[in-house]
């Protein structure tokens, strides 16, 4: 299970289950498909997820390229268990819609109104960010739905902060304001615009990175276990169960440990253990990344700075003021 894309800056990103999942697909490419052909390896990178923790405060508006329409939107986190079923596949774009607008009402309190009324799954239709219309009696609405949704799948691949897809997001279409000539409000003006005012509802509700969290299971004899809590500590790792496997002298160690601080744990971990330990890594869940990206530290100067080096933007996130038109 290998997936391979190309970036826009000519890069192939070959992405795998772990290291030494990466390693043997990298070996056998250069060596049985390439002829020994010497490839130019980066160090491995962790995809990130963009999410919001508070809903907007203020609704947010971008005017279109020619300054005849007017979109109204707001950002809310859907939250954890909302955002676990659409993973899942139990709340899908496929589903009735009066018998999902009935679930999300009483199981997570929304307006069976506003339920009723979702436009979209992203990305790739089906991933768990929401597009939902909020809005009373507007007119030609239907006619630009096409649009919003083609802009909310843009935003939902590639998020303002440093261009991850987004996790656990709702954004809703509170108003709208159109020309009353179809002409004006084609989709060169609708998707753009749309595009500009996701993103700045999203940059004013407490943006935040999600890191992907590995399962670790580790089995041991007793006198090992010194050195796994010592490794574990070092690489922001928890240990959540530690059971005795009965009739042996050997543990079983349950462990989060995030992916970006994986690479190189095994090696570390049998130098710890004298090689008595062996580890198990498998994808468990998101987990925030603690830090406001937007603020000054090591979360927006280092780690977000070097995704968006990579994929070859500038450095900086953008302004608010870039995506919010003043009203």
């Amino acid at each position: 299970m290998v997936v391979i894309c190309i970036e826009e800056s000519g890069e192939h990103i070959v992405a795998g289950a772990g290291e030494l999942h990466m390693e043997i697909c990298l070996k056998d490419l250069q060596d049985d498909f390439m002829n020994g052909a010497p490839l130019k390896i980066s160090e491995p990178v962790v995809s990130y997820r963009e999410t919001v923790i508070e809903t907007t405060a203020e609704e947010c508006m971008s005017k279109s390229p020619n300054k005849h329409n007017r979109l109204y939107f707001k950002a809310f986190p859907l939250g954890d268990e909302l955002t676990l079923k659409i993973d899942a596949g139990d709340i899908t774009p496929r589903d009735d819609v009066k018998i999902r607008g009935r679930i999300l009402a009483d199981e997570f309190g929304w307006d069976i109104d506003v339920a009723r009324k979702i436009w979209a799954f992203g990305p790739d239709i089906t991933g768990p960010n929401l597009m939902v219309d909020e809005t009373k009696a507007v007119q030609y609405l239907s006619e630009i739905k096409d649009s919003v949704n083609a802009g909310f799948n843009w935003v939902t691949k590639e998020g303002v902060i440093c261009e991850e897809n987004l996790r656990g997001i709702g954004f809703a279409i509170l108003d709208v304001t159109m020309h009353a000539d179809a002409i004006h409000r084609g989709g060169g003006q609708i998707i753009p615009t749309a595009r500009r005012v996701m993103y700045a509802a999203e940059m004013i509700s407490s943006p935040r990175l999600m890191e992907p969290v590995f399962l670790v299971e580790i089995q041991c004899p007793e006198q090992a276990m010194g050195g796994i809590y010592s490794c574990l500590n070092r690489r922001r790792g928890q240990v959540f169960e530690e059971n005795q496997r009965p009739g042996t002298p050997l543990y079983n160690v349950k462990a989060y440990l995030p992916v970006a601080e994986s690479f190189g744990f095994d090696t570390d971990l049998r130098a710890q253990t004298s090689g008595q330990a062996f580890p198990q890594c498998v994808f468990d869940h998101w987990q925030l990344v603690p830090g406001d990206p937007l603020a000054e530290g090591k979360l927006r100067d280092e780690v977000i700075a070097n995704i968006r080096k990579r994929k070859g933007i500038s450095a900086e996130i953008p302004p608010l003021d870039r995506f919010k038109d003043k009203l």
